[in-house]
């Protein structure tokens, strides 16, 4: 794989406004005499620090459970998001709204394969202190294969769509999809992208994008997944990251950091509050 495909997200150009506004809304908070809402939130287990022996055990991480109720932190969409705004437009497209999300859809027939994971968001609505659920968004999900490639875009997979969908939220707000745990490739933290709109219409239509921002998935749980077959790659790439060193995450990460649970063998669940 050419690591210049993977080259992305770092357009300082692009992204200093979005991390400028970002610093602005935390010393504005941390001025504040008035203490904001937290979001709901529970401490996890830690996840198990063996990488290889720890394969085949329970596993789990979790963000910082005290964050105050925030909006969710912009972040750019990268290069490769499939809404239209570079290329192709994957949300007009018959199929893309689903819970699996694992096997392409229309005319392609690929399917990603890696250690099974869903991903569960729950849009909230921020104004209200994180309590009022966001029933009837949409969320246009998307992340990397197990071999760090981009459906649509990535050479070797153009003509799949896989790992890319749409869901509406039900009156908890939540969102769920039916995935794999993605890679790590060069240059970026294991993440995984995700889109909000005001409505399933709006979705569907790639038009008002209420926010754009992208999750992190806790270290721990990558090492363990990053020893099975076919993450070899990723076992390199992570090592040479930190969170603190990624030029999206370095800024801080507490909001978008996923509880991750469970295990290689029976698979994972990734579930975020997404305050809009």
């Amino acid at each position: 794989m050419r690591e210049e495909i993977h080259d992305h997200d770092r357009g300082l150009s692009f992204d200093l406004p979005t991390l400028q506004r970002r610093k602005m809304i935390r010393l504005l908070a941390g001025a504040s005499l008035v203490p904001l809402v937290g979001c709901s939130g529970e401490d996890s287990d830690t996840a198990s620090s063996s990488s290889s022996s720890s394969s085949s055990s329970s596993s789990s991480s979790s963000g910082t459970s005290d964050a105050s109720c925030e909006t969710i932190p912009g972040e750019t969409a990268g290069p490769y998001p499939g809404d239209g705004s570079n290329g192709v437009n994957v949300l007009k497209e018959s199929g893309v709204v689903r819970k699996d999300i694992t096997s392409s859809f229309g005319s392609a027939s690929g399917k990603a394969e890696g250690v099974p994971l869903t991903i569960t968001l729950t849009v909230v609505d921020a104004a209200s202190g994180c309590g009022t659920p966001k029933e009837g968004a949409a969320v246009y999900l998307w992340h990397c294969d197990r071999d760090g490639n981009y459906s649509l875009y990535s050479e070797g997979v153009t003509e799949e769509n896989y790992l890319r969908g749409v869901q509406e939220a039900d009156a908890k707000g939540q969102v769920t999809f039916t995935s794999i745990f993605p890679a790590c490739y060069s240059g970026r933290w294991p993440h995984i992208h995700f889109e909000v709109y005001g409505s399933l219409e709006d979705g569907t239509n790639a038009t008002s994008i209420t926010s754009t921002s992208q999750l992190a998935l806790p270290e721990k749980v990558c090492d363990v997944v990053y020893a099975t077959d076919g993450y070899e790659r990723s076992v390199q790439n992570l090592s040479q990251l930190s969170l603190d060193t990624d030029n999206i995450f370095s800024d801080g990460y507490d909001q978008q950091m996923a509880t991750v649970e469970g295990s290689v063998e029976k698979g994972y669940t990734a579930t975020l509050t997404v305050p809009v």
